[in-house]
């Protein structure tokens, strides 16, 4: 029989949306106030895969990501995304021009994959708890980022495979 024993720690990573640059700032800013400092940025870049977004946030969308120095235990990843839909609520109580300013969406990569957070049940989601569910999105296979059927093509695109491999290869030299 096999022993059940703590997972490994993780890499909390959080994907950020916003309409303007100085609401991406913002977002930062709620998270390394909540989270403690982030050891990686990605570049910020255009969000162009889709309108999903368009309504409640506007256009021109930019997509930015952090990777936080803290490495936390996968079962925290409910209680984040509860954080971070707190901090998304805060935002929008201060930047009124749309109804969602900023977007965060928290998962972590271990060696092995890329797990996302989600408020929205699915066939393939995983519940958690509190009403958050979990999503293996990425997958690494030969050292590289594997989709699943279910990827979001921003993901699935390869364009966030740079940040995603520093964060794993950041990762495993804390795991050391």
């Amino acid at each position: 029989m096999a022993q059940a024993h703590p997972p490994a720690p993780a890499k909390l990573i959080v994907g950020l949306l916003a309409g303007r640059e100085a609401w991406l700032e913002a977002g930062r800013a709620a998270l390394v106030e909540r989270f403690g400092p982030a050891d990686i940025e990605s570049e910020v870049m255009a969000f162009d895969f889709t309108d999903y977004y368009r309504r409640e946030m506007g256009e021109g969308l930019l997509r930015q990501f952090l990777a936080f120095e803290r490495l936390i235990a996968p079962d925290d990843l409910a209680a984040i995304k509860l954080a971070t839909n707190a901090m998304e609520a805060d935002l929008a109580s201060r930047f009124a021009d749309v109804a969602r300013p900023v977007n965060l969406d928290p998962g972590y990569v271990t060696t092995a994959k890329l797990v996302l957070a989600s408020a929205k049940d699915f066939s393939h989601r995983i519940y958690l708890s509190h009403g958050i569910y979990a999503e293996m999105t990425l997958r690494v296979v030969r050292g590289r980022w594997e989709s699943a059927p279910w990827t979001f093509p921003d993901y699935a695109s390869g364009r966030y495979d740079v940040f995603l491999t520093a964060a794993r290869e950041r990762l495993k030299a804390q795991s050391r």
